[in-house]
Parts: structure tokens; C-alpha cells; sequence
């Protein structure tokens, strides 16, 4: 017996050893195993992913054919349920490599990305357009009023069958074979847009090697510049880049006018130097696929078919609400573009003020109206004191607390991790916080899922949340100084990564599934508490002697933030209305589009005026490759309202932390959105509908 017994120990050893092996090769084929499940980034390699693609969708494949081999009748449990929890690894697989992709990538997983797109397609066309499952998706539809659903779960219902709807499943067979066709080259045409943009942004460097080339830059501009150039194996020199916290800063304060038009000229000209990373001709052919397919939908344009479940509703809405807010804001640009103009005549400059001269003459202008510049205000906002105040505010509002997790593992070194524990001490979360630009990490600011929140077997599945910025970084002795724009962002994106972990559907069709023009009001809402007095008090000390940000700064932060609005709104509309017209344009009997020649005549129609170009052109405007915000980049204004009108509530509440407000639009507004449609679930939070009028004001256009 003794024998036997140790034989199967012997054998069990073995086995684990074995499936130990196993993980090793791929850690996507076994458990986690780390603390809080977070996926083990110190194991994953550029080795793994595909492996673990095909893996994965060959397992969904499998689950999708369960669904349509039952035998029995279709029901919500056996359909709708079994659908909306099938492809689990293929869901893990995807949220680490396209967030690591997009957070820390280099050429190995730009070639993976490459491979997988046209296999990913197809495998995603291949379900979407499954008659079979689509059959069973439609007979519970048909019969949803007599299953005795609660209120979610008929909602569930709905949007699944308005997805398969939405993706064409409901086609002949002709059109859904040629949507698939669109579909697949879609897919490949961005992927090579956003690369293209990332290659051209990483490529250009500026050298600055004297004194002339480094004229009126700030002490905290030149270190900065300094460390780029020793990231470069150029020391002793400084190196501008096309990075947000390295061009912004030289174009406010060099003095070198034709340097200031070089970078400007670089930024504005990606995608559009007729090199290999020239994005004309693919942007111009992903314009005309997305018109077909959306024709084969049953739309007469792209707009149309995305804003058909949005809040706007249509394209007339949009365009009536930018146009609404497009002439008060082309007005004050003007305002603001004579005001420098006679800063350049009375210092005896004798030229036209241009595009690449208004942050520098902006710069110049502030100081004269308010006695303030960047660099003093960035003094109280150390990093660390921005990212303490977003947990504070946080824990004032909902009862939040953070803690650091320096055993989680990272994707990157500068990452750190907390752990989110509600208001009641349970876990909510994990949150990563990735705070400064590199060569592998794409451009702007986002929040972003490792594992999205969701209910499965009714347990909660605790989502593992990143925000991901590209700010100014540690110079010398100094900690990273952030500009006001920066500090809004960071709130911005906590705002974001709160909705992600107080969202309560219990499935995950309802989890955080709201309208695109909704989305921004909790990332947006959260910026406003940002430059609050009482607020600032909490969280703004000045790095080196740790004193509170002084009143006198304070009230000049206020008195001057209207300053620059009418460029500021101006530049972004301008690129929502050329949003706009791009997915509303017909292309239909078009061979060749121009794409400079469009953009020319989209921005001469609205009066754009010469010194300021549209937030985005065409060739870079990465919100509009993919098809998150392609018709839909309106959405950060059309949220402005709401968030302008919702923050009112707490100011007129006479408390700014009111928590009972707090938990209002915890409820209605992050949490249980789901079951309501958009203005439905801002109605419920406010009581009644927003007004455009607290939006003006605090742009100072009313």
C-alpha cells in the first residue's frame, strides 16, 4: 500500500511539473496566479501572443457552435447568457496585447498586430454574420416579451440583437460576403494608419546645440530637452520632439521664430510628407469602404449609421449644436489672433502673425492681461501632488481608497499599481497608472481595461483599470511639473477609470454600455472639481517648499481661464465639423479623392482663419481611424454641456463634495447607466435636461 501510495504522489508531482512546464510556455493557458489575477506581464512575451490568439478563437469557435448545436429551444440562459460570456480567453488575450500594444510597443508587435488583423477579422466576421447563431438570436428577440426578463436582461436582449443587426447579419448573402471583404480590409487600414502616425511622431528631433537655438526657453524646457538628447546619445545637446510636453512648452517660449515653424510644421505635417509613412491614399480608401458598408447597412452615409444609437440621434443634430457653439468661438479667435498682432507690431516684429506663432505670442498675451505664465503655475503641481489630489477627491466624493501594490506586476517600469477599495473597505479594483511618453507608447492620453468589470455565475468580476498620459517628465532636480492643460487630463482620465470601476451590469452586453456622446461626461465632470479653490487647497504645494498654492495665484488661475478660449474651441470644433464631413460625404462616384483639397474646402466653408489649423488633420487624427469616435468626435463638446450642467448641481448644493449628489451620479450616471438611455439616466441625476448656457459661460462666450 505504502508503495502504491507513493507511486501516485510520485506520478501527481509529475503531472504538476508537467502543467508548470506548460504555463511556462504560455502563461495565457494557465491560471494567473498573481495578486489580484492581474495578467503576469513579467512572463509574457512577444512569443506568446500569437499562439494564444489562435487558441482563443479556436475555443470561441466552440463555444459559438454549443450555442447553435443545442437542442433545446432557444431561451435568454442558452442564447443570449452563453453568448455574452463565450470567447473568456480570447478576452484576456486581446486586453493585454492591444493595451500593451498601444501603452509599450515596438516593431515585434506591430508585426504580430499586422498577422493577427486579417485573422482576427475573419474570425470576427465569422460570428457576426453566423446565420445559425443569428436565428437563435432572433427567435428570443421575437419572443422576449414572454420570457418574464427583468429590466437588464431585456435590454440585453435588445442590444444583442441590434448588434447582429447593426454588423449586417440580417443581409443577403451577397452583401454579408461583401461587408466581410470591407470589413477585413477596415481593420488593416487602421492599424497601418495609427503606425504610420506613431513612426512619423518618433522620427523627427530637433537639435538645439547654442545659446541663439535655446533663446528664451525656461530653465525647465532646456533640462528637459537635455535628458531627450541623452535618450538620444546626444549629450551635451538638447533634442525637441514631437511629443506633447516637449513641443508645446518650446512653441510657447522660443524666440527662434523659424525653429518655432519647424516643429509646428513637423507636428501638422504627419502622414502628409508623401514618404512611406504618408497617409493620404489609405485614409482617403478607408473613407470609401466605410461609405459602402454603411450603404449595404441601409445608411447614406457613415454618420448616419453611428449616430443612429447615439444621443444626437443625426447628423443635422450635430452639425446645428457645433455650428451653435462655432460662431462665438470663431469670434473670440479673432479677438484674440488682433491682440497679438499688436504685441508683434508694438515690439516692431513685421510680419503676419501665423500658426506657429500663436502659442508663443499666447504665452506673451497671458503674462500682459494676468501676470501669469506656465511655468510659475506648474511649480504647485508636482506629479506626485496631482495624482494625491485625484485619490482625495476621490475618497471625498465616494469613499474611496488607494493602495499601492508594489508586487503587482507592470507592463512597464514606470507603471505603478493601486489597489481601489470602496467605501465599505471591499476591493473595486485595480488601478495602473502610466504617466509619461516614450517611443513605444502612441500619443495623447486614454483609460483603458487589462480586465473589464462584469458579473459571471453572479460573482463580480473586479476590473483592472489603466490611465495612460504622455506628461512632462522628472528634469534634473526637479519632479515632473505639470501644465494646467495636464493636470485637467489627469482628472480627465481619472474620471474615466471611476465609471470603469463603479459600473454595475451584470452582463457584460450592460457593463459600462453607454452612448459614445454620454461617455465623456464622467471623465469630463471629474476636471472641474480640478481648479476649484477649495479643491486646489488640498492638493496643489509647490514642489520645493511644500507651501499651499497662494491666493493670488488662485485668482489669477480663475481670471484667466477664459484666456485662449476662442482658439482652444475653435481648433476643436474645427476638427469635429471635419469629422463630420468626412463621414457624411458621398464618395460614391468619386475615383480619387484629394484629401488636402477636402480638408482645404471643409475648413473654407466654416471660416477657419489661417492661424489655426484644425486640432487634427486628416493624416493624424487618430480618433477617427478606428471607429470610436469616426463621426463621433463632437462628443467631448456635446459632454461638456453635460458636465458644465451637472457640476452646477454641486455648486448650487453649497457643498462641492456634496456625497449625497455624489452618490446620485455615482447611481444614475457610472453605475446603473445601463438601464437607461443617455439623457434618460442624466435626467434621473439632475431632474431635468441640460441648458448650453453653463458651457458658454465658462468658456466665457456668453
Amino acid at each position: 500500500m505504502r508503495l502504491f501510495l507513493l507511486l501516485i504522489i510520485s506520478l501527481k508531482i509529475m503531472f504538476v511539473g508537467c502543467k508548470a512546464d506548460k504555463s511556462e510556455e504560455n502563461p495565457f493557458f494557465s491560471d494567473y496566479n498573481t495578486p489580484f489575477d492581474v495578467p503576469p506581464f513579467h512572463l509574457i512575451d512577444e512569443s506568446h501572443y500569437m499562439p494564444a490568439f489562435e487558441e482563443a478563437m479556436r475555443q470561441h469557435r466552440e463555444e459559438i457552435d454549443a450555442i447553435i448545436n443545442n437542442t433545446d429551444e432557444p431561451d435568454f440562459e442558452n442564447t443570449i447568457v452563453a453568448y455574452d460570456e463565450s470567447g473568456d480567453l480570447l478576452r484576456r488575450v486581446s486586453s493585454v496585447f492591444y493595451g500593451v500594444r498601444g501603452d509599450n510597443t515596438n516593431e515585434k508587435m506591430n508585426e504580430i498586430a499586422r498577422e493577427l488583423s486579417p485573422k482576427f477579422s475573419a474570425h470576427s466576421n465569422s460570428i457576426r454574420f453566423d446565420q445559425d447563431l443569428f436565428e437563435r438570436v432572433q427567435k428570443v428577440y421575437n419572443k422576449r416579451h414572454e420570457l418574464g426578463l427583468d429590466e437588464e436582461q431585456m435590454i440585453v436582449v435588445e442590444r444583442t440583437y441590434r448588434d447582429f443587426e447593426r454588423s449586417g447579419a440580417a443581409l443577403p448573402e451577397e452583401k454579408r460576403e461583401k461587408l466581410m471583404g470591407i470589413n477585413e480590409r477596415m481593420s488593416m487600414i487602421s492599424l497601418e494608419l495609427g503606425e504610420n502616425v506613431l513612426n512619423e511622431t518618433n522620427d523627427f528631433k530637433l537639435v538645439l546645440e547654442t545659446e541663439e537655438d535655446l533663446a528664451g526657453l525656461p530653465g525647465s524646457v532646456r533640462s528637459a530637452a537635455a535628458d531627450a538628447a541623452k535618450e538620444n546619445d546626444m549629450e551635451g545637446k538638447y533634442v525637441i520632439t514631437l511629443h506633447n510636453p516637449s513641443w508645446i512648452p518650446f512653441l510657447q517660449h522660443s524666440e527662434r521664430r523659424d525653429l518655432r515653424e519647424k516643429v509646428f510644421k513637423a507636428y501638422y505635417m504627419r502622414g502628409d510628407n508623401e514618404n512611406e509613412y504618408d497617409n493620404k491614399e489609405l485614409f482617403a480608401e478607408l473613407m470609401k469602404l466605410r461609405g459602402e458598408a454603411s450603404r449595404i447597412l441601409g445608411f447614406d452615409n457613415y454618420a448616419e449609421f453611428f449616430l443612429d444609437i447615439q444621443m444626437a440621434e443625426n447628423p443635422d443634430n450635430v452639425y446645428d449644436f457645433l455650428y451653435e457653439v462655432w460662431e462665438p468661438a470663431i469670434a473670440r479667435a479673432k479677438k484674440e489672433r488682433g491682440q497679438m498682432q499688436e504685441i508683434i507690431d508694438k515690439e516692431g516684429g513685421d510680419f503676419k502673425l501665423q500658426s506657429w506663432d500663436w502659442w508663443y505670442y499666447a504665452e506673451k498675451l497671458r503674462k500682459e492681461m494676468y501676470d501669469l505664465d506656465e511655468s510659475e503655475i506648474s511649480e504647485y503641481f508636482a506629479i506626485e501632488n496631482v495624482k494625491q489630489g485625484n485619490f482625495l477627491l476621490a475618497n471625498k466624493l465616494f469613499g474611496l481608497e488607494f493602495v499601492k501594490q508594489p508586487d503587482v506586476p507592470v507592463y512597464h517600469e514606470e507603471v505603478e499599481a493601486y489597489e481601489v477599495l470602496d467605501k465599505d473597505g471591499s476591493h473595486l479594483g485595480i488601478l495602473f497608472i502610466d504617466p509619461h511618453p516614450r517611443s513605444g507608447k502612441r500619443g495623447g492620453a486614454w483609460c483603458g481595461t487589462y480586465r473589464a468589470g462584469a458579473w459571471e455565475n453572479g460573482e463580480r468580476i473586479a476590473p483592472v483599470v489603466t490611465i495612460v498620459m504622455n506628461f512632462s517628465r522628472p528634469s534634473g532636480d526637479k519632479p515632473a511639473l505639470l501644465s494646467w492643460s495636464e493636470v485637467t487630463t489627469y482628472f480627465h482620465e481619472f474620471g474615466h477609470a471611476l465609471h470603469n470601476f463603479f459600473a454595475e451590469g451584470r452582463y457584460r452586453r450592460t457593463s459600462r454600455s453607454v452612448p459614445r456622446d454620454f461617455v465623456e461626461l464622467p471623465s469630463q465632470i471629474y476636471e472641474n472639481w480640478a481648479g476649484e479653490p477649495e479643491m486646489l487647497k488640498k492638493y496643489a504645494f509647490h514642489y520645493d517648499t511644500g507651501e499651499p498654492i497662494p491666493d493670488e495665484l488662485i485668482d489669477k488661475l480663475i481670471q484667466s481661464s477664459h484666456f485662449n478660449q476662442g482658439f482652444k474651441t475653435t481648433e476643436y470644433v474645427a476638427a469635429a465639423l471635419l469629422d463630420m464631413d468626412w463621414h457624411t460625404a458621398d464618395f460614391t462616384d468619386v475615383d480619387n479623392i484629394d484629401v488636402n483639397e477636402f480638408e482645404r474646402k471643409s475648413m473654407n466653408r466654416i471660416g477657419l482663419i489661417d492661424e489655426i489649423i484644425p486640432r487634427y488633420r486628416t493624416t493624424y487624427f487618430r480618433h477617427i481611424f478606428g471607429t470610436g469616435y469616426a463621426a463621433g468626435y463632437y462628443v467631448y463638446l456635446w459632454a461638456g454641456v453635460l458636465d458644465a450642467d451637472a457640476f452646477n448641481a454641486f455648486k448650487e448644493s453649497g457643498d462641492l463634495f456634496n456625497r449625497e449628489l455624489a452618490e446620485k451620479f455615482r447611481k444614475y450616471i457610472l453605475a446603473k447607466n445601463n438601464l437607461y438611455h443617455g439623457m434618460e439616466a442624466y435626467v434621473k441625476f439632475r431632474g431635468e435636461e441640460p441648458s448650453i448656457e453653463p458651457l458658454l459661460e465658462r468658456r466665457g462666450m456668453k
